[in-house]
């Protein structure tokens, strides 16, 4: 055992200082995010929105995540990461506490927009502060340890929501939301400052290429949304699955998303550095994590019995675990060819897509063709996440085979 614990200790080791306070931020940050778990059950129980109305909520806080990644990639490669982050999470904070007391439809589409908006301009800043902050050899650790803080949060916060909405009431999440937003703030502003952090990976390109010729990248990007819009239906339409199909408390529901969480801050990590000393590729492993997350959809129609839905948690958590770590450091690996910024911004723009018709495609779903139906075409589209990335992998090896053999011609040339 005291082996397990030092090798597993191993794996943290060779991470910036600043690697680490950006985590604690990260952390502060999403242990308030409480409220996004629940929203749909908000929406329905508080509000009395129906399934449609909760669906084109859910349309509004990805359109606010689309322009706020866009915006937040802009603004970073203009007037750097640090201001945006400060600016992102302190508006973020209020805005949080300001949305309880929207309750018409229409203003809390708005509000939802609003505060996505804000939010999600953290997204790219905090990219590329990562990338800044981490040695090449350490980036994928690094983006490990910065979901595992974000994790870690997750996965005592819908835990810790249950209780709130069980004891108090809904209105008490979005003060914690807003109160620990402000908090990362404060944290931020301390021990992130540009005069005192350390960057050990400023990349400075003479002739940046665009993310838009970038064909490997856009490739990459339409699975991204593809997984995205997969992905999320665990945060949107699951939570009803469980409540509906299954009769789960809201307790039960927090508790189940925690196991999420709580797996993924005690296995992550030992399992990247692991896969990372294998000869996989980060297409390949991209793959792999895909095809998890399918499978645990899937699993949901194979039985009426209760495990099913724990088995499903276990499938998309060790899916996303893959998945999400070397999707990230893909990302990272080619914005070094161009305005990081951009790169950064449409690798987040990418889910803030699936946030816009994930939600609501799974929520009409559900609404009239019911929850059997919708895990079939979520597996399909799993599906074809999983061709377009198996296309990424060949596209890549490809690419490779006709750089090497430039390389030799190039090497008989000068031997001539």
């Amino acid at each position: 055992m005291k082996t397990l614990f030092n090798n597993y200790l191993d794996t943290f080791k060779g991470l910036s200082t600043e690697v680490w306070w950006l985590s604690l931020i990260t952390l502060i940050n999403r242990a308030g995010t409480m409220v996004i778990p629940f929203l749909s059950l908000y929406l329905r129980e508080s509000l009395d929105f129906s399934f449609s109305d909760v669906g084109w909520v859910m349309s509004a806080f990805g359109l606010g995540s689309v322009i706020g990644s866009w915006l937040g990639g802009k603004l970073t490669d203009k007037i750097g990461y640090y201001k945006v982050m400060v600016y992102s999470l302190l508006g973020t904070g209020i805005l949080f506490i300001a949305l309880q007391f929207l309750t018409t439809f229409v203003t809390f589409c708005l509000g939802i927009f609003l505060v996505m908006l804000v939010a999600d301009m953290f997204r790219p800043a905090m990219f590329v502060a990562l990338s800044a902050y981490s040695k090449p050899e350490n980036k994928t650790r690094s983006v490990t340890l910065i979901r595992l803080a974000i994790n870690l949060g997750f996965s005592a916060g819908p835990a810790i929501g249950g209780i709130i909405i069980t004891t108090l009431s809904y209105g008490g999440l979005f003060w914690v939301d807003g109160i620990t937003c402000i908090a990362a703030t404060f944290v931020l502003i301390n021990v992130l400052n540009p005069k005192t952090a350390k960057t050990l990976d400023t990349v400075k390109t003479e002739n940046p290429k665009s993310a838009y010729a970038d064909k490997a990248f856009l490739i990459f990007l339409v699975a991204m949304v593809l997984f995205g819009i997969i992905f999320l239906q665990y945060f949107s339409t699951m939570p009803l699955y469980y409540k509906d199909a299954h009769m789960l408390t809201e307790f039960e529901i927090g508790v189940l998303l925690g196991m999420n969480g709580f797996i993924i801050f005690v296995f992550e990590m030992p399992l990247i550095k692991w896969l990372e000393n294998t000869t996989f590729t980060k297409s390949g492993l991209m793959l792999f994590g895909a095809i998890l997350t399918g499978l645990s959809f899937l699993i949901l129609n194979m039985s009426s019995w209760i495990g099913v839905v724990i088995i499903g948690m276990l499938l998309m958590t060790f899916g996303e675990m893959i998945a999400f770590p070397f999707s990230n450091a893909f990302a990272m690996d080619r914005a070094k060819k161009g305005n990081q910024g951009e790169y950064m911004a449409l690798y987040s723009i990418s889910f803030s897509i699936a946030h816009i018709f994930g939600h609501n495609m799974g929520l009409q779903m559900i609404d009239n063709i019911g929850f059997d139906n919708t895990w079939y075409i979520i597996t399909i589209l799993a599906a074809l996440c999983v061709f377009l990335l198996f296309l990424l992998s060949q596209f890549l090896n490809f690419k490779k085979k006709q750089k090497g053999k430039r390389k030799e011609e190039k090497t008989e040339t000068l031997w001539i």
